[in-house]
């Protein structure tokens, strides 16, 4: 063989070697991309999968308050003596400001019937007439009819929060007033009834606390005005608190709801 035969065939070798080098390089390309379009559709999958799920979660019915007693969650039905809470109004009723000479020097007992039982105030008028005066009004004119007690407290503080008919927006009857009847030192005993406000020391109106554990408020402010005690049903807002906050905090709506369903009041004679 002349070394121009020898050098030809060694030329055709490379050359079949370099062909076969590119169809590897080409199938591996090849592979690469269907590798990325196969991980492409599994994310995509994956991401369907996901959504759908989540969206499925969202769509279920909330365990809020139920309309029917057969529709009863398991946190309220395990408060016992309580009911299936009403539906909250749609729009809070409007007031003028009483006088506070309709309660000064007197005492009211109120029965305020909630879907769990009736609790029952005692309301003094010689220590916070223009309080007294307010929710002596306010219950006269049906304003609680069917409002939920909207917020519990577990920790630090204990108290079951009521009185506004949408629940704790703050709308209030159209009036407010101020402070009375304070304690300097942010004391408030078990069975204490008091006004709830803002930080502003004139926003008493138509919210209302009743604390079934002894508890400390701060002072700055004015602090919050004592206008009577709970005198029966305590257990009632024992078992509410008991039942804790919705969704597991310690401040919020209670996972048992409660509302009040109307309140009665008489003025207590000499």
């Amino acid at each position: 063989m002349t070394r121009e035969q020898e050098r030809a065939r060694a030329r055709r070798r490379a050359e079949k070697f370099e062909a076969k080098q590119a169809l590897k390089e080409r199938e591996a390309a090849r592979n690469r991309q269907v590798a990325v379009v196969v991980a492409a559709v599994l994310v995509v999958v994956a991401a369907f999968v996901f959504l759908t799920t989540q969206l499925g979660d969202d769509t279920k019915t909330p365990k809020a308050a139920p309309t029917t007693p057969s529709a009863t969650s398991a946190t309220t039905a395990a408060v016992e003596g309580c009911t299936a809470a009403p539906a909250p109004p749609s729009e809070v009723p409007k007031a003028a400001k009483p006088d506070k000479a309709t309660a000064a020097g007197k005492t009211f007992t109120a029965v305020v019937t909630t879907n769990c039982g009736d609790i029952t105030l005692q309301l003094d008028g010689a220590k916070a007439p223009q309080t007294v005066a307010s929710f002596v009004a306010l219950a006269k004119a049906n304003y609680f009819a069917d409002s939920p007690c909207h917020r519990v407290t577990t920790e630090g503080i204990f108290v079951l929060q009521c009185g506004d008919p949408l629940g704790g927006t703050g709308s209030g009857p159209g009036y407010s007033y101020g402070i009375e009847n304070a304690p300097k030192d942010g004391t408030y005993p078990k069975g204490t009834l008091a006004m709830a406000r803002t930080s502003d020391p004139n926003s008493n109106a138509d919210q209302f606390f009743l604390v079934y554990k002894d508890t400390k408020l701060p002072t700055e402010g004015g602090g919050y005005s004592i206008f009577g005690t709970v005198t029966g049903g305590m257990d009632i807002v024992e078992k509410i608190a008991a039942a804790g906050v919705s969704g597991g905090a310690t401040d919020g709506a209670p996972a048992a709801p409660i509302s009040i369903l109307k309140v009665a009041v008489t003025e207590k004679k000499a």
